[in-house]
Formats: C-alpha cells, sequence, structure tokens
C-alpha cells in the first residue's frame, strides 16, 4: 500500500468519525427529551431491560466484521453518557477499587456514573436505603466457591430490590512489584480468590504460605508495598497499584464466573427475558420440600437455583433463596408464588429483573 492509498483510507476514516459524532449529538438530543419526559410522569430514569433490549437488538443486527462484545461495550459507554445527561448515577460498591465488584460496576453503569467504593456490603445497602446512592452492586455467588452469605443475608431485613444481575468472568493473576516468581515469600488475597487458585498453588508453589485479607485491591495495596509479596488480583490492579504480572490466569476452573445484583428502591420493567428471586421460610411438616417444589414443577416453571440458610433467631430452622425465569408480573409465576405462600411462615419477592446478557437462552444467541 503506497502512501496516498493510505491517506485516502484514513480520510475516510476521518469522514465517518464525523459521522459518528453527528449521530451521538443528534441522539443526545433525544436523551435530554426523554429525560425531560421522564421528569414529568415520574418514571424511573435506569430502566435495566431498556439497556439489555438495546444491547440484544444491535448484536443481533450487527453483520461484522466489529466484534458483538465490542458493540456492547461501545453502546455501553454511550448509555453511560446518556444517563449522566439525565441524572447524574451515584452507585455504591463493595469496595476498594480494582476488586471485581468495581469491574462488575463498571461493567453495568459504565465510566460516566460516579461509583463509590465502600468498606462492607452492608454498608452498600444502607447508601442505597438512605438515597446516598441511587444503586448498589455487590457480588452474590462464585461458579466455583458458591454463594456470598452476606449478601444473601442482608435482604432479610432490606426492602431493597433486585434490579439487575452482572455475569462478570474472573481471571485472577499472580501480582508482584517485581514481578519475579523467586523473591515471593507470601501470597496474599481474600479467601475466595486463594481457593479459586489452590490447585495451582499446589502444583507451583506449594511451600509459599497464604495469607487472607478483605479484598484482592487490599492485597494488591500490600504487594506494592512489600517486594516480597505477591497479590491474586484482577488485571485492572496492574496499573492501580503499578504492579507487575508474575503469571496470568491462574484460577483452576477457566470458566469461573461472578454473579453481581445491582439493588435499588424500584422494580424494573419487564424484558421478556427476566428472572425472579424471592426467599421464604417453610413451616417444619412432613413432606415440605416436595410441596415447596410443586407449584413451580406443575406449571414447567424453570428453577435456576435455590439455597438454603439457617435461621439466626431458631436453631435448625432454614430460610430458603429461590431464583426463577421469568418475570413475577408473569401469571403462571405470580399463581405458583402464592401457592407456595401458603406453605411459609414469610415469603418475600427480592425483584424481577433482566436476565445477565451471558444467560440468554443459547438458541436466542447471534454471533456478528
Amino acid at each position: 500500500m503506497d502512501a496516498d492509498e493510505l491517506k485516502q483510507l484514513r480520510a475516510r476514516i476521518d469522514r465517518i468519525d464525523s459521522q459518528i459524532l453527528d449521530l451521538l449529538n443528534r441522539r443526545a438530543e433525544i436523551v435530554i427529551a426523554v429525560g425531560k419526559s421522564k421528569k414529568v410522569s415520574d418514571k424511573s430514569f435506569y430502566v435495566p431491560s431498556r439497556e439489555k433490549e438495546i444491547y440484544r437488538r444491535l448484536t443481533d443486527q450487527n453483520p461484522g466484521p466489529f466484534p458483538n462484545p465490542a458493540v456492547v461495550k461501545v453502546f455501553r459507554e454511550i448509555i453511560s453518557a446518556s444517563l449522566n445527561m439525565e441524572l447524574p448515577m451515584k452507585v455504591a460498591f463493595f469496595g476498594p477499587q480494582a476488586t471485581f465488584t468495581h469491574m462488575a460496576a463498571m461493567q453495568q453503569f459504565g465510566l460516566s456514573a460516579q461509583l463509590v467504593p465502600l468498606k462492607s456490603i452492608p454498608a452498600v445497602f444502607e447508601e442505597v436505603e438512605r438515597g446516598r446512592a441511587h444503586y448498589g452492586v455487590v457480588p452474590v455467588e462464585n461458579s466455583t466457591e458458591g454463594v456470598v452469605n452476606h449478601t444473601l443475608d442482608m435482604f432479610i431485613a432490606s426492602d431493597l430490590q433486585v434490579v439487575a444481575e452482572i455475569m462478570l468472568e474472573i481471571s485472577h493473576n499472580l501480582l508482584s512489584k517485581t514481578g519475579q516468581i523467586e523473591q515471593i515469600t507470601k501470597i496474599i488475597s481474600h479467601p475466595q480468590a486463594l481457593a479459586q487458585c489452590r490447585r495451582w498453588f499446589e502444583e507451583n508453589l506449594p511451600d509459599i504460605p497464604l495469607v487472607d485479607v478483605g479484598s484482592t485491591a487490599a492485597a494488591a495495596q500490600l504487594a506494592a508495598e512489600d517486594e516480597s509479596a505477591a497479590a491474586i488480583a484482577s488485571e485492572a490492579a496492574v496499573v492501580q497499584y503499578g504492579l507487575k504480572v508474575v503469571k496470568a490466569k491462574i484460577e483452576d476452573n477457566p470458566h469461573n464466573f461472578t454473579r453481581f445484583l445491582v439493588v435499588g428502591k424500584k422494580t424494573p420493567e419487564k424484558s421478556g427475558h427476566d428472572k425472579t428471586s424471592i426467599m421464604f421460610s417453610v413451616k417444619d411438616e412432613p413432606g415440605i420440600l416436595y410441596r415447596m417444589l410443586e407449584p413451580f414443577s406443575k406449571r414447567q416453571i424453570n428453577l435456576s437455583k435455590i439455597e438454603s440458610r439457617p435461621m439466626k433467631q431458631k436453631a435448625w430452622e432454614y430460610i430458603f433463596f429461590l431464583d426463577l425465569i421469568g418475570h413475577i408480573d408473569d401469571q403462571p409465576i405470580a399463581d405458583a408464588v402464592e401457592e407456595l405462600r401458603g406453605h411459609c411462615h414469610f415469603l418475600k419477592i427480592l425483584g424481577s429483573y433482566p436476565l445477565a446478557l451471558s444467560e440468554r437462552p443459547a438458541e436466542e444467541k447471534t454471533h456478528g
């Protein structure tokens, strides 16, 4: 390719970029009009179902070669900037920065949102309950290590709703100040991160002690201050704390995902691809486990998750958490939940919300 041909191609790119900029500003003008309409009708300015609809429509229409994951990322930032024009969004998350929860919050809300790190899961709930943040992001389960009990426990007393879920692929990296494996005398991280890399340590660094800390970001910060220490943390921690990668992707399970919940005060609109979460405690009587599941089975409702937690007030009694596919406004689901209620001491609907994009049924997914 000669210099003139390259110059012509770059000129074409410049013209297209100018067209994109013009379209973005035309889109922004419509967004401002939508925001004014929402204020008049007192509608929520953040509608997760609408976002998922946009991503789904665009990825289904995409002929390529621009990849679908990049389409989603580009439009996430467009939507994030648009929401910020309607109302600056404040989102609390279980921090600190450079944790996987921080990455999940950025994935859901984009870089235009004000993301506020807090030191505990209860603090995130309180920030949203008191109206100091519009939404909160907390981890709820990992595909390898199971549920995050602190999050489930918070729903027992909280009136907040689940308004969205986020699925984040978790990749753990061994990081240190020098990047030299020979200098490592201890490895620091959150207990779940250590557990998710247990086999790698047994095979590669069996004699190095493992030290628990409160978060992967706290581990990265400690490693930045001690050249003999290494941390298991996200790739974002490399830049945040000035570390080097000793070994990338050391998680034992290459299909390692963590599910996060977005909590807020209002139930989102139906999207057509929804999940409903409920919690309940059942009466202790013969055959109760069968009767607990029967309302869903006979209506052919798909249960995607069932989890139990001991009640702190009563020994040997349990609270159940149930996820099912569909929206509480769907008649079969509403009927099943009401039938279940008859067998319960109490039952609470935690929310109906759009399925994460990665949980769409396989037959509905397309690749541009």
